[in-house]
């Protein structure tokens, strides 16, 4: 199947560039000056859309592109320029923090193709720790009422959900790589659907460490 190549004209010098990678940078091939940046994280540091990335090139390209686009270096240009220069910086600052994220990574792919993530069904406990959890919410309660014999046991709960996480996060990434390797629409959407429910558990006992470091906290202070 053929492409049409997209096209892109210079707003300085009205030139147009019909190759992909003259039309996806930042910069004019004929006057070298910065054009408007593109929103998509992914289109503006130049990475395949992948969910598994090289956190090293992505680290050098950020340290690149922020000496290029510092605003300092546009102060006497062209006010279209100067303003490019922001949006650019802003964008660049953001998309790093998302892109070097594996979780913030994966729930900006999701947004991107139409699924609800973030607090969507955060307080349904997912089937395989019913129990887990109902152990840990009496133990809480007992701690809550002045009972601190239950430290030992809260601690020995709190590393079995940190090990869950490891287990997650093991289990996200190679969840990740078949997102990847997949060679159709509807693998790849299934396999987004996977992820969405694996961070839905993540999200979930996350939350459930964090409750039990607030309670421990407050009993020591």
């Amino acid at each position: 199947m053929s492409h049409s190549k997209e096209e892109h004209h210079c707003w300085n010098c009205g030139e147009h560039s019909a190759s992909e990678r003259a039309a996806r940078s930042l910069f004019c091939q004929f006057c070298n000056t910065l054009q408007a940046p593109s929103p998509d994280y992914y289109r503006f540091f130049s990475l395949p859309k992948t969910l598994a990335i090289d956190d090293e090139a992505l680290q050098q390209t950020f340290y690149q592109m922020s000496r290029l686009l510092h605003p300092d270096r546009y102060g006497r240009r062209h006010e279209r320029e100067r303003n490019y220069s922001l949006e650019a910086t802003a964008i660049l600052n953001d998309g790093y923090r998302v892109l070097k994220d594996p979780v913030r990574r994966a729930e900006y792919v999701l947004r991107e193709n139409g699924f609800q993530v973030g607090e969507q069904r955060s307080n349904e406990v997912p089937p395989e720790l019913l129990e887990e959890v109902f152990e840990l919410n009496m133990m809480l309660d007992e701690l809550k009422a002045g009972d601190d014999d239950v430290i030992p046991q809260l601690d020995e709960a709190r590393d079995r959900f940190l090990a869950m996480l490891d287990s997650i996060d093991t289990e996200l990434d190679e969840e990740f790589r078949s997102h990847d390797a997949a060679d159709d629409d509807g693998a790849r959407m299934a396999s987004l659907t996977a992820i969405r429910g694996i961070l839905h558990r993540r999200r979930y006992i996350r939350n459930l460490i964090d409750e039990v470091d607030r309670q421990l906290t407050s009993r020591n202070a």
